[in-house]
């Protein structure tokens, strides 16, 4: 693999990790406050259709944004109230989201654009255009340097930027802040807090919230910015790749980044490398599609080890009277 080929693969694998990274964040704020949250997956097929419908309709890739954000944290608002108003099963809740994600937005498109469960496909400003960064030009003839720059960190869409930017900050939310505090130890220890005289439903719906508005951003990168549109399953697993990731990364920001950036790997070496000849027996692309699931799997089973979730994650709280 050549320099250039090798720039080709890691700017995919930017891309490809961006909404991995998202949803990963997301399921991060939500477990860490002792909600279990598999429905990222229908979370970021919710955002996706919403943002690609409304920037097709209004030709404002901001206000699809604006839409996608705003189905994404309906949807969180659906589990919430299911597993933190009514206590009921989070595991089930999420999968309910992910159904409901996965018929809705499928007959809403069919019967506002009649495509066949697709949106119009996006053009100008409709979707997120790439950002050259300052002297990405000046700088590209310069060995190395100049290409890494030019190349891999430049000629993302905004949302790119904000996702890796949102570790940072998720990092100081969780251990700087109060209520990064308050949010892990209601994850650890619920009762604790409400014998403090915190609010234990008002700090789980708070990371509810941000989870849906993470995911939202998820979603709408992918219908908005990754592709031109939205189409029928476009998320293709990617909110089950994303708690992968979160367990893989043991529910930490930083863990988190370089879990989601080997999962994007996969998938970008996936994309680039199909129909292989090994000595003349070809390696079918099915197979390529399959290996970074595959590899998702073996990673958890053999190199994990023992990843310890929050303490109270699951356990729906009632206040004692």
């Amino acid at each position: 693999m050549d320099f250039a080929t090798l720039l080709q693969v890691l700017d995919s694998t930017v891309r490809l990790a961006t909404p991995l990274l998202l949803a990963c964040l997301a399921g991060l704020f939500s477990e860490r406050s002792g909600i279990v949250d598999i429905g990222l997956e229908g979370k970021m097929l919710a955002a996706a259709f919403a943002s690609a419908a409304i920037a097709a309709v209004t030709g404002s890739v901001w206000l699809g944004l604006l839409a996608g954000v705003v189905a994404s944290t309906l949807m969180s608002g659906i589990h919430g109230l299911a597993s933190i108003t009514f206590r009921g099963n989070q595991l089930i809740s999420g999968v309910a989201i992910n159904f409901l994600a996965s018929g809705l937005t499928v007959l809403i498109a069919q019967d506002w654009f009649g495509q066949g469960g697709r949106t119009p496909s996006l053009m100008g400003s409709g979707r997120f255009e790439p950002i050259t960064l300052p002297f990405a030009q000046a700088l590209s003839g310069v060995p190395v340097i100049g290409p890494i720059y030019a190349e891999l960190i430049s000629g993302h869409s905004i949302l790119v930027y904000v996702a890796f930017l949102m570790v940072p900050l998720s990092w100081f939310v969780l251990y700087r802040t109060r209520f990064g505090l308050r949010l892990r130890a209601v994850g650890e220890a619920p009762e604790a807090v409400d014998t403090a005289g915190v609010s234990v439903v008002g700090l789980r719906y708070a990371a509810i919230v941000i989870c849906g508005v993470l995911c939202g951003l998820a979603g709408a990168y992918l219908a908005t910015g990754l592709q031109a549109g939205f189409v029928r399953e476009m998320t293709a697993g990617r909110g089950y790749i994303a708690l992968a990731a979160l367990i893989f990364a043991k529910w930490r920001p930083w863990y988190a980044l370089f879990a989601c950036l080997l999962f994007g790997l996969l998938q970008a070496v996936a994309l680039r490398f199909q129909n292989i000849d090994l000595g003349g027996i070809t390696i079918p692309v099915q197979v390529m599609d399959a290996l970074p699931y595959i590899l998702t799997v073996i990673i958890l089973a053999g190199f994990v080890g023992k990843a310890i979730p929050p303490r109270a994650s699951g356990e729906p709280y009632q206040k004692e009277r």
